[in-house]
């Protein structure tokens, strides 16, 4: 999961980019949902590592933090609601149903 994320990021392409943590979750539906954030969480860590090599990476890992700690509010309101642990296929249907900016963007 965590080479999906990095491949992602590392594209170049602002659409894949967007689309990492709906792609993660379809690809992974019965993974824990904090498995997600853990993989795009790393694989920006890993990005910022090689930051001098890839300046394109210096857009992509701030990107994913920022996605990594949105995703995480989804998981906090999916087992607010009494889906613990959620996992991915809660945060699809949570999507479909209450928020679906993942899903959008």
């Amino acid at each position: 999961m965590i080479a999906f994320a990095l491949e992602e990021l590392a594209s170049g392409s602002d659409a894949r980019r967007r689309g990492l943590v709906r792609h993660l979750c379809l690809r992974w539906p019965e993974t824990p949902a904090l498995s997600v954030v853990f993989a795009m969480t790393s694989a920006a860590a890993m990005l910022e590592d090689n930051i001098r090599r890839n300046a394109d990476a210096s857009n992509a890992a701030p990107l994913a933090y920022r996605l990594a700690a949105i995703l995480a509010a989804d998981i906090y309101a999916v087992e607010s609601m009494g889906q613990k642990p959620a996992t991915a296929q809660d945060l699809l249907h949570f999507w479909r149903r209450v928020d679906s900016y993942f899903l959008d963007i």
